[in-house]
């Protein structure tokens, strides 16, 4: 019997071209799926007749509703080794085994860059008044050497972004709730004595931060009220750790100079949501972990777990 397997939110088609599943031939049955399914009812309905189910970071959730309608489903590949909307003791009791993937840390640093420089120096409404006959140069680039990058966590990523900034000549102060300061200078940052001091008297402040019950809203309106007027905030991380209610009242009133979003609390961004059309805000469409390296390493491990399933030797569980 052919084992079906779906792959889901493909948007860009790349998952059968970035790795080889040739390895699966006349055993698994690969269907791929760029479209997104929204709710419940559409995936459970798209994924009733599917053994084997293929799914990118955290885009799609795995509550234990969705579980209980898709007594077909055995075998549940997530991209890295961490994921929050899977639930591991549902998948459990309904005998489906959850692996994950390596994953690399570089192409969110990448991106998290890409974000600040395209803030400090205006690059999307400057791109788009040249391409449009708009006025040659309407704005004044905000300075990054000499500035203060305030990182709110030094983990795999955040560290990373730490060096990256002393390479520009910048201030790097840090703070998570158990930072010490030996693994600050580690980075060549200064270990803040607060989060409403890094907060106050940072240019720019990156969140790099896991998103737990003790993250999640840590970016409230009291927080946000303490950035400078002059000050950027760049979240590649996890978008409930901000207040978005209050960001967005932030940046339509004008309270800092703008701010630059990879991550939301509804993905895909609905088409007439705010967030689109907000002045002062720089925003991707979750771009942090999307480059050719990362899909390789997904895909060809996502392969790799389904043959050692089959083999009756599961790797890289996360359950």
């Amino acid at each position: 019997m052919t084992l079906r397997c779906a792959v889901l939110d493909d948007y860009q088609n790349a998952a059968t071209t970035m790795a080889d599943w040739t390895p699966l031939t006349d055993r698994v049955e690969v269907v791929t799926h760029p479209e997104h399914f929204p709710t419940e009812d559409e995936l459970a309905a798209a994924l009733a007749e599917f053994d084997i189910v293929v799914t990118l970071r955290e885009r799609v959730p795995f509550p234990a509703t969705l579980l209980a309608r898709l007594p077909r489903l055995k075998l549940l590949i997530a991209s890295g080794m961490r994921n929050s909307v899977i639930d591991f003791d549902a998948a459990r009791a309904h005998g489906i085994t959850v692996c994950g993937t390596a994953s690399a840390g570089t192409p969110p640093v990448e991106l998290t860059w890409a974000l600040l420089l395209g803030l400090a120096r205006s690059i999307v409404p400057e791109a788009t008044a040249l391409r449009t006959g708009g006025p040659w140069q309407s704005t004044v680039g905000a300075d990054l050497a000499g500035r203060r990058l305030g990182i709110l966590g030094l983990g795999r990523i955040g560290s990373k972004v730490a060096k990256i900034a002393r390479a520009f000549d910048m201030e790097v102060t840090a703070w998570s709730q158990n930072l010490t300061k030996e693994r600050a200078e580690e980075t060549g940052a200064v270990l803040s004595p607060s989060l409403p001091t890094l907060l106050s008297t940072s240019d720019y402040v990156s969140i790099h931060l896991a998103l737990s019950d003790r993250t999640r809203g840590l970016l409230g309106p009291a927080e946000l009220a303490l950035l400078k007027p002059t000050a950027y905030l760049i979240n590649t991380s996890r978008a409930a750790i901000v207040d978005q209610p209050a960001l967005i009242e932030t940046l339509r009133e004008g309270r800092i100079a703008g701010a630059a979003l990879d991550v939301y609390e509804t993905e895909p961004l609905p088409t007439n949501d705010e967030l689109r059309t907000l002045p002062r805000l720089l925003a991707t469409p979750h771009l942090g972990y999307v480059s050719q390296q990362n899909y390789r390493t997904y895909y060809t491990q996502a392969v790799e777990n389904i043959e050692a399933y089959l083999a009756g030797t599961p790797t890289r569980r996360i359950d």
